[in-house]
């Protein structure tokens, strides 16, 4: 097997890399991480993202090999996401690290306000 390196640009990892990091993909994740979940109510919980951005957001990860979509021969259709065991892993990932960066947002905003009132002096 070939060496993946993600900071080549030909490397096919960045382009799986933008999918998982990306705010959309960061976010779906996340939250399937919690539960399987239906499209709408996947929208629901990942407040602010539009119908079209989740339905290519999905599309992406499915197609990564970390969200598998069930599709069930019902009427009304029936269709859910929910994580792979790759999918699961990545999650867990992300879930440390949005939990360090939600921690530490008192220090970040201290910061911000730092940064502004230099940059506002100037």
């Amino acid at each position: 097997m070939d060496a993946f390196d993600v900071f080549s640009r030909q490397c096919p990892s960045r382009t799986t890399l933008e999918h998982v990091t990306g705010r959309w993909g960061s976010l779906t994740l996340g939250a399937l991480y919690e539960s399987r979940l239906r499209f709408n109510e996947l929208r629901r919980r990942v407040d602010g993202v539009s119908e079209k951005m989740l339905s290519q957001t999905l599309h992406a990860l499915e197609r990564d090999g970390l969200v598998l979509r069930e599709a069930r021969p019902v009427n009304p259709p029936w269709v859910d996401y929910e994580l792979t065991p790759l999918g699961r892993e990545v999650a867990e990932r992300l879930l440390g690290l949005i939990q360090l960066v939600e921690g530490r947002m008192p220090e970040v905003i201290s910061a911000r306000e730092r940064y502004d009132t230099t940059r506002g002096a100037l």
